[in-house]
Parts: C-alpha cells; structure tokens; sequence
C-alpha cells in the first residue's frame, strides 16, 4: 500500500521513489521552507488513491478522476479550492513526426507541487531529473513556493514549444528545397504534414495566455501574485511569441502550397499540351489512313498504281509536316 507521511524526517533524502509510477523531491529552500513535488506517472487507482490519503489537502475526487490516465480533457480547466488549485493544460510533444498533445494535470498548494501524466513530455521528465541531481538550479530554491515552481516547469514546458518551432522552420527550409527540385508531388506530402503540425502546436497553445493571466488574477495565499506576477507575464509573453511565430509558419507555409500548386498546374498545362500538340499532328494521318482505307473500287486513287502505298504515305509525312509548321509559326512549340 502506497503512504504519505507529511512530517518527513529531516534526514531523509530530497529524492524518493514511493512507487514505480510515484516520485518525490523535498526542496529545501530558504529559512528551512520546504517544497515537495510528486511527479507521478501513469495515473491509475493507486496513484489516485494515494493522493486521497493526503488528508491535509482533501483533493476533490472529480479532479482526481479527472487526472486519471485514461481520461483525457477536452479542454484547458483552472480551478481554485480552499487549501489548492487544480490545473490542466496540454503541452505539444512530437511523436513519429507528428505534432500531440500531451496533458498534464497540476494540484498546487502551500508547499506542494503534484505532476500527473502519461509520461510522454520530456521536457517535464528531464527538468524533474535534473532537479533530482541538482536542485541548487532551481529558482524555487532561493524563493521556496510550489507556486515559482509550477513557474520554473512552465518555462521549461513552453521553451520545449521553441525547439518544435524551430523544426517546423527547418522543414519549411527543407520543402522549399524540395519544390524548386520539381519534386511536386513529395512537396504536396511534405506541405500536408507540416500544416498539420502547425495547426496543433495553435490548437494546443492558444488557451495557454488565458489560464496564466487567471494565474495572475488570483487572489489567493497559495499563490501570491506580488511575488509572481512578473514571472508569469513573461512566461505570457512568451506564448504571444509562439502564436506570432506559428502565425508566421502559418502564412510560410500557405505561400509554400501556392508556389507548389502553381508549379504543379504548370506541369499538368504542359503534359496537356504535349499530348494535345501530338494528338493534332497524329490526325492527318488518321484521316488519311481513314480515307484510302474504304472499300470502295472505283474513284480511289492510286488503288492500281505500284507506288500506291509510298504515295499515301508521303501525303502523311507532308500533312505531319504541314502540321509540326504551323505550330512552330504560332509559337506553340
């Protein structure tokens, strides 16, 4: 059975494995504060009630259910309880060359930091490990507040949105390349992706300046806005830019497909007038070979000559000919 003891030891150490889903870090911060963070993976019943054992919070058994690694929400939920609050966002990860979503739910309180999800954002599993080794680095350390640190780890979360814009720069670079090597229809496949990973990445962050400014606005003891508004307008300022910039990529990417498109329908235009230039220059021959094809005996030139059939074929050759000269007088070849 999973137990919570709020009263750690002094001598414990600041990092401990509760279970193979459940980890937890003490920071110890100025004037002997301190701040645990339970990181928990794969949230299942245990998990869930391990939580619910932590009488002093008394966390609702909605947002419990809520965190629950087989229910995903369908939208970003900020919500303030007496003793914590209660958080969901979704953060973009890239998986198999697609743009996800990836959730993670939040209970902040005093002291307290809990981290539930489905253990695939790297950016929280390597800020949470880098923390373990060395929590010296963190800035809820010298300011020890769950609430700086829900702050430390939102930074870390919106900068990993940097490094799959720069990708999505990098592959518009490479599309680019692609539809001026007249590779048009690996263009068109490359486009589809790299819009879809754009849409997402808006999809997923566009609710992100709305809950930090509820943030802001909250008036609570847990979460002191004196000492984090100018924390967290940054980390605001920062999902204005990625917006700005997945606009950008937006409008990148748009000129791409009509560049491609343009490219592509020249294409088509040509092949059309290649065969259209060949289907005209073939008709003489067709209606030749039509006319001295009938059954008829009497009229039909040539029908007792013994040259008969180079004559035929000589009107051909000047009809083609006839042909191949007059497009050329219209410029059309």
């Amino acid at each position: 059975m999973l137990q919570y003891n709020h009263n750690d030891k002094e001598n414990m150490p600041d990092y401990k494995k509760i279970s193979n889903n459940i980890q937890q870090l003490t920071i110890a911060g100025a004037g002997g504060e301190k701040i645990k963070w339970l990181n928990i993976a794969n949230p299942g019943k245990d998990e869930l009630s391990f939580l619910r054992k932590i009488k002093i919070y008394d966390f609702d058994f909605k947002q419990l259910r809520a965190s629950s690694a087989k229910i995903t929400a369908q939208r970003p939920i900020f919500e303030q309880r007496e003793k914590y609050f209660f958080l969901i966002l979704q953060f973009p990860v890239l998986r198999n060359g697609e743009i996800i979503p990836a959730e993670i739910d939040f209970f902040i309180s005093h002291g307290l930091l809990v981290t539930l999800h489905a253990n695939n954002q790297p950016a929280l599993n390597d800020f949470f490990n880098t923390a373990k080794k060395d929590d010296s680095v963190l800035m809820a350390k010298k300011m020890p507040s769950a609430a700086i640190l829900l702050c430390e780890l939102f930074s870390k979360l919106i900068y990993h949105c940097y490094d799959l814009m720069d990708k999505n720069s990098e592959r518009i670079n490479e599309i680019e390349k692609i539809i001026f090597a007249n590779q048009q229809k690996k263009a068109a496949s490359a486009i589809l992706e790299l819009r879809r990973n754009i849409i997402g990445i808006r999809r997923i962050m566009q609710s992100h300046k709305n809950i930090l400014k509820k943030i802001t606005h909250t008036k609570s003891k847990v979460i002191s806005s004196a000492k984090l508004n100018h924390y967290y307008y940054e980390l605001i300022d920062h999902t204005k830019r990625i917006w700005e910039l997945s606009e950008n990529q937006k409008e990148a990417v748009e000129a791409l497909n009509d560049t491609n498109e343009s490219l592509l329908n020249d294409k088509i235009s040509n092949i059309m007038k290649t065969l259209t230039i060949f289907s005209v220059i073939v008709f003489p021959l067709t209606l030749f070979a039509a006319i001295f094809g009938m059954n008829t005996t009497d009229g039909m030139p040539f029908l007792d000559n013994p040259n008969g059939f180079w004559i035929v074929l000589s009107f051909m050759g000047v009809g083609c000919l006839g042909m191949i000269f007059f497009f050329v007088r219209k410029k059309w070849l």
